[in-house]
């Protein structure tokens, strides 16, 4: 039997999580910095509760402004900082739920960041591992994230994505550009199997590069977020892949 973990950044101000939640088996709640507070992870995490989706948290920079996706250079301890705290108060709320905070996925910039920057890749995984070294830490497949992680003793998830288009190194295109997007549910599902069955991804000049996808995101955020869930999720079953937290 073959496994594949569908994973949504939710808990961010949008009214799509409880329609999501029954197509994924990780949810991403943002932790009050980027989006939330902590009447919103409560919420979000008691959803993933009734829905038996595995919790994970997902630190970003503290900027509701830009919704955490403007570049922020922090200090080696303010960046320690950044992340050990929201995972905390995720931890904290999880705690009172009686549910275990299983994995941590940084947001937007912070992501994007540290998938490039060695040492705040380094910096992120120690924060996490010092929270809880059971944790398991999603980052962009073949990013110093991953990398940093795996020194650090985490287990990794590497992260791959339906909706968004590559560049020839492997990175996402940032989404300022035309096609960061993915908008056609056809051509994400053509993909996310791509990715999956092949473990390679067409990038948008057309060259195929190798990733590894242990975890597939969905955004709730798209004009047709939850249609674009079930065709995902339908499409994963119907390639006999069960969807499940890796």
């Amino acid at each position: 039997m073959a496994y594949i973990d569908l994973n949504c950044d939710m808990g961010e101000g949008l009214d799509t999580d409880g329609a999501i939640m029954p197509f994924i088996s990780s949810a991403n709640i943002a932790c009050g910095y980027h989006a939330g507070n902590k009447d919103t992870m409560l919420h979000t995490a008691t959803l993933a509760v009734q829905h038996k989706v595995a919790i994970g948290a997902h630190p970003g920079f503290a900027d509701k402004e830009n919704f955490g996706r403007t570049e922020q250079h922090l200090t080696d301890n303010a960046l320690y900082d950044l992340v050990t705290t929201q995972v905390y108060a995720l931890q904290v709320i999880c705690s009172s739920l009686h549910a275990p905070l299983v994995h941590v996925k940084p947001h937007g910039a912070l992501y994007n960041m540290a998938a490039k920057d060695a040492n705040m890749a380094r910096i992120i995984a120690r924060a996490v591992h010092d929270v809880d070294k059971k944790l398991c830490l999603f980052g962009l497949s073949n990013s110093q994230l991953i990398t940093a992680a795996k020194a650090a003793g985490l287990k990794t998830a590497s992260e791959v994505f339906a909706d968004r288009t590559y560049q020839d190194d492997g990175s996402l295109t940032p989404r300022s550009q035309a096609n960061a997007l993915i908008d056609s549910e056809e051509q994400a599902i053509q993909q996310v199997l791509q990715m999956v069955s092949q473990q390679k991804v067409t990038t948008v000049n057309g060259h195929t590069i190798p990733l590894t996808a242990d975890t597939i995101c969905i955004h709730g955020d798209g004009a047709h977020a939850v249609a674009f869930a079930r065709a995902v999720h339908a499409a994963l079953h119907d390639h006999h892949l069960t969807i499940r937290h890796p």
